[in-house]
């Protein structure tokens, strides 16, 4: 068989996020966060659950960086909790949630393990949601402040950071659907979103001026290569479509300083809304170090009728996606399509100029049911990331600037809406006892870093 290496340079790590970890939600001073508001009220995320305990990992961060350290991990990334630093958003700092991430961070360090910090994982404070949010533009300097903190206390040990995670996500996807916050607003949605380019741009230029800014920057988006169902040209022409929303409406800002013409045509045209000519310079004279990707699918769009494969709101208010009849699907229903990631690759490198790039986040949630000997036998998880650290390997060969890929995720963690029901981890959580184990991907990981490849 053959074996394929990695660069010498090349980061490994797995991935995590405040909120669907730590736990501890009302403790040592943190305030409230939107998903707090989310999880406690009723109906909202599958069989009640609810991260105010999750995997407890803000009680037992030790313990997991030395499962960390048997797992030889490299890196870690994770996130910090907004409001454990600044319980009303703004204002007032919490020193004990300070003291935490200086304590993980510490430990980290102490095992030789390099932390990738993520400044936003979504859990926005809710005293900033009550004053609209990622709506109002102050919001850039809000974030822009916390930011500073951050660098200021923990820059002279973290040497990367990433600003935001997947705003897709948290802007256009939670405003339109209207699951987040009890009404749909696409609009409110595509605004938020500029407002997240903004207070990234800010934040770079804020890393730039501070103390310890010997570092690198960046941001990650969720994003999937898109295939049209068939050759034709509507099915093709649907397909870019979609891709503008979806992908470059995220990745020509942060690194084109632009936004696709499509998309602004019809947001001036429905919502009366433009992007001030400052905010292109400020997104132009603020680039980042690198682009963090996450990826775990493709997407395969099909629309109703032609007329409609060029109209961004009806492929917003239509757009599905075929099943494709020859793939393997995750427990979460997503298509395994590994070659997707190498596509992905090699079109973000040839259109974006070539930059350097982090998969932040690549992983499988599989049923783990099968156990022996306390291991779960997760063969399906292994051979989910076999394929596609090939596909990042092939890109690599290609001249892609890969420099990294982290695993998500390092725990089985509260999956946000799903609540507990959807399992990524290598580690197996059982909830009521806390009890961590190792599942066989975990030892594949282990064995696949120490070999720097498969």
């Amino acid at each position: 068989m053959k074996q394929i290496r990695f660069p010498a340079d090349f980061l490994w790590g797995a991935a995590t996020a405040s909120y669907q970890i730590e736990g501890a939600w009302d403790e040592d001073g943190k305030g409230e966060s939107i998903w707090d508001t989310i999880s406690h009220s009723k109906g909202k995320v599958a069989n009640g659950d609810t991260g105010d305990v999750a995997c407890d990992h803000y009680h037992r961060y030790k313990e997991d960086v030395a499962l960390m350290k048997q797992l030889e991990l490299p890196a870690y990334r994770f996130s910090i909790a907004w409001p454990r630093i600044f319980p009303e958003g703004r204002g007032r700092i919490n020193k004990q949630g300070l003291d935490f991430y200086h304590g993980l961070i510490d430990e980290l360090l102490a095992n030789s393990i390099e932390p990738v910090v993520t400044m936003y994982h979504w859990d926005l404070p809710s005293a900033l949601q009550k004053d609209g949010g990622w709506e109002n533009r102050r919001i850039i300097d809000w974030f822009t402040d916390y930011a500073q903190v951050l660098f200021d206390n923990f820059g002279d040990r973290v040497k990367y950071w990433t600003t935001f995670n997947e705003p897709a996500v948290f802007t256009l996807r939670f405003y339109t659907s209207g699951v987040h916050f009890d009404r749909k607003d696409r609009r409110a949605g595509f605004l938020a979103s500029h407002h997240v380019n903004c207070a990234h741009a800010k934040t770079i230029q804020a890393y730039r001026q501070s103390k310890f800014n010997n570092g690198s920057i960046g941001m990650t988006l969720n994003l999937g290569h898109v295939y049209p169902k068939t050759n034709s040209e509507h099915d093709r022409a649907a397909a870019r479509t979609v891709d503008t929303v979806l992908n470059r409406w995220y990745l020509d800002p942060v690194l084109k300083a632009s936004y696709p013409e499509e998309v602004l045509d019809y947001l001036a045209r429905e919502y009366d809304l433009k992007i001030a000519a400052a905010d292109y310079t400020l997104l132009k004279d603020n680039p980042m170090d690198f682009l963090g990707i996450n990826m775990y699918s493709c997407f395969r769009p099909f629309v109703n009728s032609p007329d409609e494969v060029n109209n961004v709101e009806a492929i917003m208010r239509n757009m599905s996606s075929c099943r494709n009849e020859n793939a393997q699907y995750t427990e979460k229903g997503w298509e395994i399509c590994p070659e997707a990631l190498y596509d992905l690759l090699l079109r973000v490198d040839g259109d974006y100029n070539h930059p350097v790039i982090y998969i932040t986040e690549n992983g499988m949630a599989c049923k783990d049911t099968d156990v022996r000997d306390g291991v779960v036998q997760d063969d399906d998880r292994i051979r989910y990331l076999s394929d596609h650290f090939k596909a990042a390997h092939a890109a690599i060969a290609q001249g892609v600037k890969l420099k990294g890929y982290f695993v998500w995720s390092l725990l089985d963690n509260f999956e946000w809406l799903d609540g507990y029901a959807m399992r990524f981890g290598l580690l197996r959580m059982n909830y009521k006892t806390q009890v961590r184990s190792f599942k066989k991907s975990a030892f594949w990981y282990r064995d696949v870093i120490q070999k720097n490849g498969i």
